[in-house]
C-alpha cells in the first residue's frame, strides 16, 4: 500500500509538473507568433508597387495588423495576410497578392500554409482575386509568363 501511495505522489507530482509547463508554454505563444508575424510584415513590407515607386507599407497597402500567424502542429504555421489595394478597383491587386505569395515562398525561415486575401470590402472583385493568389495553379501559370515573371521580380527584389 506504501508503494502505491509513493506512485501515487510521483504521478500526481509529475502532471502538477507538467501542466507549470505548458502554462509557461501557453504564455509564450502569443509572443512568439508576434514575432513570427513581425518577421513576415519585415519581409512584405519592402515589396515594391507594381506602378510606382513606393513600397507597400509607404503606400499603406500593409500594415504590421494585417499580418496573422497560428501554429498549426508543432513547428507548423499558417500565416494569413489581409492587404489593402490603395483603390477599390486596383487593377494590380492580383499581382501584389502574387508578389506577396512569392516573397514568403521564398524567404520565410519556417514552415508555413499561406493565405493572402484583400481587406474586406477594399475591392469591387476582392473575391475573385482572392481565388487567384490561394490557387496554386494559377500561380504556377502566372509565373511561367516571362513579362508576369519579371514584373514580380522587379517588385520582391530587396532594396539596396
Amino acid at each position: 500500500m506504501e508503494q502505491v501511495s509513493g506512485l501515487l505522489s510521483w504521478a500526481l507530482s509529475r502532471v502538477l509538473w507538467l501542466s507549470g509547463r505548458s502554462e509557461r508554454g501557453a504564455a509564450r505563444q502569443p509572443r512568439i507568433m508576434e514575432e513570427k508575424a513581425l518577421e513576415v510584415y519585415d519581409l512584405i513590407r519592402t515589396i515594391r508597387d507594381p506602378e510606382k515607386p513606393n513600397t507597400l507599407e509607404e503606400l499603406e497597402v500593409v500594415t504590421e495588423s494585417c499580418v496573422e500567424v497560428k501554429e498549426i502542429h508543432e513547428e507548423d504555421y499558417l500565416v494569413t495576410i489581409r492587404f489593402t489595394p490603395t483603390v477599390p478597383h486596383c487593377s494590380l491587386a492580383t499581382l501584389i497578392g502574387l508578389c506577396l505569395r512569392v516573397k514568403l515562398q521564398r524567404c520565410l525561415p519556417f514552415k508555413h500554409k499561406l493565405e493572402i486575401y484583400i481587406s474586406e470590402g477594399t475591392h469591387s472583385t476582392e473575391e475573385d482575386i482572392n481565388k487567384q493568389i490561394n490557387d496554386k495553379e494559377r500561380v504556377a501559370a502566372a509565373m511561367e509568363n516571362p513579362n508576369l515573371r519579371e514584373i514580380v521580380e522587379q517588385c520582391v527584389i530587396e532594396p539596396d
